[in-house]
């Protein structure tokens, strides 16, 4: 309490310092950017408003209305049309891992997630959770991604880029919108949306409940598969469908008073399937349930007094994820013991809370500087532990293996003990006009964590306007990754220990970018970028060390082109080549080449057609692992839509991976196992077609 009172304090004092019908004549930009969405400024990049050619980081922003260009059911599809951003999959539930730059490692927790610049991260694992089973998108404004590191402004975790996804207000909404939809893997979602004035306070509103029982793609072999080849046994459910399916619940409401903001969502995930299984055996019968809830309040005053501005969050999360596992199915059997009757059954869970308050301030009476200062304090903890089994921490059997048999062990041998930290950051920047086409961002930023102490990370931008049409960028800055909870104090797990001396994942990254605008309706981007990690945390000998570093460079390029009035193309092409240090052969399960292409054909008044192709590389393998490099695939996706201008009813038909490839994704290699747990790798969805219909009133 005393810590939380010394922040909120030093907070006070910084912040002391601190409808119409649309024209029957519109012109031709007007039309595009109706069809199009504005879409020239980003927001993450250095905490305010800037246009997006002149961000001090390389980022990209998608609209609602590229969303609906793309026939995006759920943010992963968004995402994957980013540059340099490609969605893989792990084993824990098939969630999705945001590759970003060829930086592919554990459970993902390289990726800083926002949502209304609030941090989604479970500090159990430092990613989005076990639970975390999609997110839709019909309540998405806009989606801004940077790519790079970012713990200059937002600390921890921005350590190979950050997405905020902003979700929409009341303007955005403008009446109310209810739709369904309906498609393939027996998949259904019904939303509501509502945005308006009541009385003098701005209100939106969003509900919606989905279900699908997700592809149920065939696995060929599994980790019971090695097992029985090993113990003589045939436990194994393969080949046999992955287990995909979830129950969905999302609701969000947006209240704004004047200079005050209050917002609040439920997220809640029932039924989400195991995938491939959590321990690679399929577990058709397996399910995690989570529920995350959210709220924060915002004061921001960009006139608090001459020359300032300023802004103060107090926020909270609560996540709970509950699990009923099959680890290995019935018949399993180790080192020739007595077969597990009902399987190796462990269902641990957790709950976690989080709450941040942090604030800033604002400051442009300097000429030619505009100079931003914040702190905050946060308190993250793992507050509850649960766990049942059937089995002991070496996996020895209790009684048959039944499920009967299944004993509370949360006080005698549980995953984990409760555990929490606390965190204080500061940070300064100083945006300085060097001159009339110069601007130079230089940032900092300082966090001190109450288990392993302080990180300093600097950042420096420089962005020249050489001519009107012409930017430039060399950008500079360092990041960390903090520990989970769970590399830190997991216990009692015969493959996994934690080890409470970690230290953070660092990288430094070397930018150098470049847009150009050669015509009106021509807009190309291209960046260059090297990387140095260190202080890589892996599992050595089942104990999580910090073992091991990776280099990287390449290049992203992206380009837009209007090429007649109701056609506008759009695609991007990116390079990586990232180097395991110990090893000096390529890092892991990225592909090294990536391509994206859309078409989007406004083809008769009111409708459009947006066919996109997605290509995907080769990826390399772990060292060690004998299997060739996974092969690459190329997706073709067409999307079918009224282009709404007016209220109304809007439809759209989309059919994803036109030509039914078979996709896959790489699945991890142990070095420390006699056999590959999923040798034939994670199979992606085949052909799938969706229909939706929305009316706005």
């Amino acid at each position: 309490m005393a810590l939380a009172a010394h922040w909120v304090a030093a907070a006070c004092t910084v912040i002391g310092l601190s409808g119409q019908a649309l024209a029957q004549a519109v012109s031709e930009e007007d039309e595009l950017a109706l069809a199009y969405g504005d879409k020239p400024f980003v927001s993450i990049a250095t905490g305010s408003r800037v246009p997006v050619s002149r961000a001090p980081a390389v980022a990209t922003v998608i609209t609602a209305q590229d969303i609906a260009s793309i026939g995006a059911t759920d943010l992963d599809e968004v995402l994957e049309t980013v540059p340099g951003l490609h969605v893989a999959r792990e084993t824990q539930g098939f969630a999705p891992v945001y590759v970003i730059r060829g930086i592919n490692l554990g459970f993902n927790p390289q990726v800083l997630m926002l949502i209304n610049g609030i941090p989604m991260t479970t500090v159990y694992t430092g990613n989005r959770g076990g639970g975390w089973g999609g997110m839709p998108v019909e309540n998405i404004a806009r989606v801004e991604v940077i790519r790079g590191p970012g713990s200059a402004l937002y600390g921890a975790d921005a350590f190979s880029g950050v997405i905020n996804v902003i979700t929409k207000s009341s303007g955005d909404i403008n009446g109310t919108e209810v739709g369904l939809r309906g498609g393939s893997f027996k998949t259904g979602d019904a939303w509501m949306l509502h945005g308006g004035k009541w009385g003098a306070v701005d209100v939106s509103g969003y509900l919606r409940i989905g279900q699908t029982e997700g592809a149920r793609r065939i696995v060929q072999a599994d980790g019971q598969t090695g097992l029985d080849a090993l113990f003589g046994t045939q436990a194994s459910r393969a080949p046999g469908p992955i287990n995909n399916g979830r129950d969905s619940v999302d609701g969000a409401l947006d209240l704004g008073l004047d200079k005050w903001r209050f917002r609040v969502a439920y997220k809640e995930r029932d039924d989400i399937g195991t995938g491939t299984g959590v321990a690679s055996a399929l577990d058709p019968q397996g399910q995690i349930y989570s529920q995350t809830i959210t709220s924060d309040l915002t004061y921001e005053n960009r006139n608090i007094a001459e020359d300032w501005a300023a802004n103060l969050q107090l926020s909270f999360m609560h996540y709970t994820e509950l699990t009923d596992l099959t680890l290995f199915p019935a018949g399993t059997t180790f080192a020739g013991a007595t077969a597990f009757s009902d399987g190796v059954i462990g269902n641990p869970a957790k709950w976690e809370r989080h709450g941040r308050l942090g604030g800033s301030a604002t400051y442009t009476g300097f000429k030619m500087h505009r100079i931003r200062l914040g702190l905050g304090a946060e308190r993250e903890e793992v507050y509850k532990t649960r766990e049942t089994k059937n089995f002991h921490a070496d996996f020895s059997i209790i009684g048959s293996g039944s499920r009967a048999d299944l004993v509370d062990v949360s006080a005698t041998e549980p995953f984990m003990q409760p555990q929490g930290r606390t965190k204080r950051y500061l940070y300064a920047q100083d945006e300085w006009n060097l001159g009339k086409d110069w601007t130079l961002t230089a940032g900092v930023r300082n966090d001190h964590y109450s288990d392993f102490g302080s990180t300093t990370n600097p950042r420096l931008a420089l962005v020249w306007e050489a001519a009107y049409n012409v930017t430039t960028k060399l950008l500079y800055g360092t990041a960390f990754r903090a520990p989970s909870m769970s590399e830190l104090y997991a216990i009692n797990n015969p493959v996994v220990t934690g080890n409470p001396n970690l230290r953070p994942e660092k990288i430094r990254t070397v930018e150098a970018a470049v847009s150009w605008q050669p015509l009106t309706k021509l807009q190309l981007g291209m960046n260059f970028f090297h990387y140095e990690m260190k202080d890589i945390i892996r599992l050595i000998s089942s104990v999580y060390q910090n073992n091991g570093q990776q280099n990287g460079n390449g290049l992203e390029f992206e380009a837009t082109w209007d090429a007649v009035k109701d056609v506008r193309l759009t695609g991007n092409y990116s390079y990586q080549r990232s180097v395991d240090e110990a090893t000096g052969q390529a890092a892991a399960n990225a592909p090294r080449h990536q391509v994206y292409l859309r078409t989007n054909w406004r083809f008769t008044p009111g409708w459009s057609v947006d066919p996109q192709v997605n290509w995907v590389s080769d990826r390399p393998r772990e060292p060690g692992d004998p299997r060739a490099d996974l092969k690459g695939y190329a997706t073709v996706d067409l999307t079918l839509r009224t282009d709404r201008v007016a209220r109304g009813w809007d439809v759209a038909m989309s059919v994803r991976n036109l030509l039914d490839v078979d996709a896959r994704e790489p699945t991890p290699y142990d070095a420390g196992q006699p056999f590959i747990s999923l040798p034939y790798d994670f199979p992606l969805p085949g052909r799938s077609i969706y229909v939706q219909a929305s009316y706005q009133f």
